[in-house]
């Protein structure tokens, strides 16, 4: 020590019983309630499973086309306004918008006649891509007579759309990095249940509240450890989303029947309640409640249960209760915040309504509770009510399990040598709660080591005798 600094050098790391123990701990408290839950979910998705059958269903589609008649896409060169039937006198509310269009198939360009509701609330210009109805070859046309020959169907919105899912993926990836990828590929596996599973069986008549719930759990335990990896803390945030999960089932089951939530005034609404016996429009609204919450409920918990451990490793001698407080401040900040979110994501999707509402002149009690907006509201509230609760459950289960696993100062066994010589047992507290169950290899924040030369060789001897 000829410059009066002693340098500590780690000569072996192993964990210690106590580790071992931890861990072990945490494999089975967690195991003990995830594995069932999660096998009694898999079996009853498996008796649940539609057929895929669509028999006894009739359904016109609107993009069926008659004999002769082909939907075909092209480029706008210029839009003119003129008489809605050609060869006629010009009458009052008789002008049309048409736009010349240059078919991608190739050929001259065609007149294609703009529905009035597109000409009037977005109008056309030229540049615009558009899919269009190609009567001219079709059987018993009358184009000759006056009728048009090319009709406006919609907007070819293929490119904004690729281009704005390429600058999520690329903004997610750039961000987030490998576990962002993860989460994207998450999400594709969350729409194929959906697709899969919870849509089909709507149509065949299961059971909505027992199939949401089932199909929900099954996105959930799938998107949580994909993205988020097999540790403590996400065992813990997947047990809260759970309970959440379960709460905002129950209300939304009761809500649908108290409230006589029927669908009435929707056309696509009384569209499915024509089509089939077999589906309920009570039954569809009742899975849209459960589900439309699943993306804030999977954020409000995995954000607690993360908040907890951050908190534990900067301060492992807390006590369980001042850390539930801890994280509970936390918690509160997330649900005030959480609250407008849900509500402004309900109230940007339901735009039109509020302003029909509104131009009314409705008293706002009546409003709220009228066929148009009692859906969204109480999707609101019954989403709201189910993640506010998840979060002092997910805290509370965060606390109890990270300290289950936590190990007590005084007996970390790890060798250090100074000089040569094996010095005492590190006393600085361990990791190990959220390595207990199979650590994603996620890089660590710094903990509060103390502000001696040997700090660095002591964290590293720390991680090593409690990791895996």
């Amino acid at each position: 020590m000829g410059a009066g600094h002693s340098h500590a050098h780690t000569d072996h790391a192993e964990p210690t019983p106590q580790a071992l123990a931890a861990r072990k701990k945490a494999n089975w408290i967690l195991a003990a309630v995830l594995v069932p839950l999660t096998l009694l979910t898999l079996a009853a998705m498996v008796m649940m499973w539609p057929s895929g059958s669509k028999e006894g269903i009739t359904l016109a589609s609107p993009y069926a086309a008659a004999p002769g008649v082909t939907f075909d896409t092209g480029k706008i060169q210029r839009v003119v306004s003129g008489n809605c039937m050609d060869g006629q006198p010009a009458q009052q509310g008789s002008q049309c918008t048409f736009a010349y269009t240059e078919p991608d198939k190739g050929g001259n360009p065609v007149k294609v006649v703009i529905n009035p509701d597109v000409a009037k609330s977005h109008g056309v210009k030229p540049g615009d891509n558009i899919r269009y109805l190609n009567l001219s070859q079709a059987q018993g046309a009358a184009a000759g007579q006056g009728s048009p020959a090319y009709v406006f169907v919609d907007f070819v919105r293929t490119l904004p759309i690729i281009f704005l899912a390429l600058l999520y993926a690329v903004v997610v990836i750039a961000v987030a990095r490998w576990r962002g990828l993860r989460a994207l590929i998450g999400l594709v596996g969350a729409y194929a249940v959906l697709v899969s599973f919870i849509l089909p069986g709507l149509v065949e008549g299961k059971p909505p509240l027992l199939l949401a719930l089932v199909g929900s759990t099954v996105i959930m335990i799938g998107v949580l450890y994909f993205a988020h990896g097999f540790s403590a803390r996400t065992s813990t945030a997947l047990l809260g989303t759970m309970f959440g999960l379960g709460i905002t089932s129950l209300l939304a089951a009761w809500a649908t029947d108290a409230a006589n939530l029927a669908g009435v005034g929707n056309h696509d609404a009384a569209t499915l309640a024509n089509i089939s016996d077999h589906i309920s429009i009570s039954g569809i609204i009742l899975c849209g409640l459960i589900i439309s919450g699943l993306g804030v409920l999977n954020d409000v918990t995995i954000t607690q249960s993360s908040a907890v451990w951050e908190l534990w490793e900067l301060a492992p001698q807390t006590s369980a209760r001042k850390l539930f407080s801890s994280a509970m401040r936390i918690g509160r900040d997330h649900i005030a915040s959480t609250v407008y979110t849900i509500a402004f994501a309900y109230a940007g999707a339901a735009l039109p309504i509020l302003i029909i509402v509104m131009l009314y002149e409705r008293p706002l009690g009546d409003a709220l509770t009228s066929a148009e907006l009692s859906e969204e509201v109480i999707r609101t509230l019954v989403g709201s009510i189910g993640l506010v609760l998840a979060i002092p459950v997910t805290t509370l289960i965060a606390v109890l399990v990270v300290k289950a696993t936590g190990i007590k100062a005084g007996a970390r066994g790890v060798r250090m040598t100074t000089g040569g010589r094996v010095s005492a047992a590190v006393q600085a507290p361990p990791r190990a709660a959220d390595d207990a169950v199979g650590v994603t290899g996620r890089d660590r924040g710094g903990d509060a080591a103390g502000g001696s030369e040997t700090a660095p060789d002591t964290r590293r001897g720390r991680r090593a005798a409690v990791r895996s």
